[in-house]
């Protein structure tokens, strides 16, 4: 018997880490000032600690040829990269241009595009391969003369598959195509050697690696300008005006620091429990189906279709045992968009589910989630 549910839902959030919660507490009462306010020391004091910051991500993710701009998060960041890199393409040179992305993109990446398509740009859409990876031949195909910027994620939100980006930078770059890409769901879980260098702009999420929410960052080429979203004060570059939450960009530069460091103890820690988890699902369970390759994965996701189930009531089941999702945490309960890409069809993604394990999930953790998967599923068949 279990007392209270099982988390297994790290990727739509993660617990801020004690040394991250340790890192802000002198900035919410004591180093309050605003650090854009430079006409006394104590503004200038607060300046000086959120460029320390910057230059401590800088340092941590090993770039030094790109602007740190802090945002309110994934969404945002990609918001501005996205509209603003576009619409500044049009100041620029008066034509709307072509854009490429997948189909299995976050919603904060589709939605901005949708807009862009409103407003005069074209936008392609690649459907990927069954396993959930994209066709460097179909995106090559895709490419037209007027192809300006092409955003895709490093790693899946919902089946965790990680694409070809190296690659797919190198192509771009041989084009001058800017390439843009949402790194929300892969810091600190796999190794991202010279990518960052390699890529024109990049998104990057706190409360997914143990930060705090409310803070994210879009790390841009120094030479690429934007039209900002939030304008009002000039801040950021230009490209975001606003009085910046000091507290919540020292928690998310601990959080970063503590990712990187620790990334590939942490990865073979998570790695091993996803295997665990599911051979002991597979052992137990006939008909079901892995969504997205296994191999090319991010260590801590698993994202599973379990055949001839009703997907309702195999979820009202599973919510007061396990705490796990149905799809991405902005979806609002739709079937997944993902998984429909990917060619499950309209009742085999509302019967999928996504675990997501994180650093305290625990071997009796994963134990438990085999029984009452297994227990839920032959209930329902």
């Amino acid at each position: 018997m279990i007392s209270t549910p099982i988390l297994l839902d790290y990727q739509s959030s993660t617990p801020c880490s004690k040394d991250v919660v340790d890192s802000m507490k002198p900035f919410w009462t004591e180093i309050f000032s605003n650090p854009s306010n430079k006409s006394n020391l104590a503004g200038i004091n607060a300046s000086a600690i959120l460029e320390s910051s910057r230059e401590k991500i800088e340092q941590n993710l090993l770039i030094n040829n790109k602007k740190v701009v802090f945002t309110s998060g994934a969404t945002e960041s990609n918001n501005l990269a996205l509209l603003g890199f576009a619409r500044n393409y049009y100041i620029k040179t008066g034509n709307y241009g072509h854009i490429i992305t997948l189909k299995t993109e976050h919603k904060s990446v589709l939605e901005p595009l949708d807009q862009l398509k409103k407003e005069g740009f074209l936008v392609t859409e690649i459907t990927p391969e069954k396993d959930g990876l994209i066709s460097e031949e179909n995106f090559i195909k895709s490419i037209r003369k007027d192809t300006f910027m092409v955003s895709i994620m490093m790693a899946n939100n919902e089946i965790g598959v990680i694409q070809p980006i190296e690659n797919i930078s190198k192509i771009c770059k041989s084009r001058e195509i800017i390439f843009h890409s949402d790194f929300a769901q892969c810091l600190g879980y796999i190794e991202l050697n010279d990518l960052l260098s390699n890529i024109n702009m990049i998104t990057m999420s706190s409360h997914k690696i143990y930060g705090p929410k409310g803070i994210g960052l879009l790390l841009i080429d120094n030479d690429i300008d934007l039209q900002p979203l939030i304008v009002g004060g000039g801040h950021e570059y230009g490209f975001r005006s606003g009085t910046l939450p000091l507290p919540l960009i020292v928690g998310f530069t601990k959080a970063i620091e503590i990712a990187v460091f620790n990334q590939k103890k942490n990865a073979e820690k998570l790695l091993l429990h996803r295997n665990t988890l599911l051979k002991g699902l597979l052992e137990n369970n006939s008909g079901l189906l892995i969504n997205g390759s296994i191999n090319n994965r991010l260590p801590h996701n698993l994202n599973l279709t379990a055949l001839d189930v009703n997907g309702t009531k195999f979820h009202k089941i599973l919510k007061s045992k396990i705490i796990c999702s149905s799809g991405s945490a902005c979806s609002n309960g739709q079937p997944s968009h993902v998984l429909l890409a990917l060619g499950r069809s309209f009742k085999e993604a509302e019967s999928s589910i996504r675990f997501s394990l994180g650093l305290s999930t625990n071997s009796q953790d994963i134990k438990q989630a085999i029984q009452i998967l297994t227990d839920t599923v032959k209930s329902l068949r």
